[in-house]
């Protein structure tokens, strides 16, 4: 936890100072994007740097380099140096990196760390989930219809917009309300702390919910697999949330077509 943590606030503080830079750049004809491309990248070339410097057989899950095999095979991080690029692009200071570690194919700990608010949330499997030195614990809430459920819905141009509002159209009217923040590691995160009662979401990528995933458990919720079959971090297809919230999304969502 302590080289995952010196990683991750290294990486942080960079993306603090880019993000400052962030809405200076709204006004110029470029426009900001190639910048904010070059922060995800030094944030991940940052976070590869560390974490390889301090593990040094580790492999890597990386949004942006993919797949890099390590010498110890039991061992792998799973990064996102920058989820909620949109939000970053646009001033928004709802962002994090994200970076989980994975052994023998079990997630055992993760951070999500938001460098705009300074919310740093961290777990370690049998440890307990903590946002800073707060410890976290999921909703108690069991009725659905006190319920706020966050999720995300496709970008223009992906597929399965007609999937989504036929399964939003099943959880809205039951619910308390639905949130759409464009930062899954950190709704995973909100989840955790409370924040939301439960999440779902389909085709993220593993790095968008590994570390969030292992929050959520250690703040005594669940997080699986939308469908029920499947790895969730394969499919992408996830619902999360305190034990009443988690059964009763898939049972609505599995009605609906899910």
């Amino acid at each position: 936890m302590q080289v995952m943590t010196g990683a991750v606030r290294k990486a942080g503080r960079k993306l603090a100072r880019d993000f400052g830079e962030v809405e200076h750049l709204q006004v110029s004809k470029k426009g900001p994007a190639d910048f904010v491309s070059t922060a995800d990248a030094k944030a991940e070339e940052t976070l590869f740097e560390e974490l390889s410097k301090a593990r040094p057989g580790y492999g890597f899950l990386m949004e942006e380099r993919g797949v890099v095999e390590g010498t110890d095979k039991s061992h792998r991080w799973i990064v996102d140096p920058l989820d909620g690029t949109t939000n970053f692009l646009h001033g928004q200071p709802h962002f994090a990196v994200s970076v989980a570690l994975e052994r023998e194919g079990e997630l055992i700990a993760g951070i999500v760390y938001n460098p705009a608010t300074d919310d740093f949330f961290h777990a370690e499997k049998g440890r307990g989930a903590y946002m800073n030195d707060r410890r976290l614990r999921v909703s108690g809430r069991i009725q659905f219809d006190e319920c706020v459920i966050a999720t995300g819905m496709p970008f223009a141009g992906k597929s399965g917009h007609a999937k989504f509002l036929t399964e939003l159209h099943a959880i809205m009217p039951h619910c308390a309300g639905i949130r759409r923040y464009g930062a899954a590691s950190l709704d995973l995160a909100w989840t955790a702390a409370g924040r939301f009662d439960g999440f779902f979401e389909r085709n993220l990528k593993a790095w968008d919910i590994a570390a969030g995933i292992v929050l959520v458990r250690e703040a005594g919720g669940y997080a699986g697999s939308l469908d029920g079959t499947g790895d969730v971090l394969e499919t992408g297809h996830i619902v999360a949330g305190n034990e009443f919230t988690f059964a009763e999304l898939k049972k609505r969502l599995a009605k609906a077509g899910g």
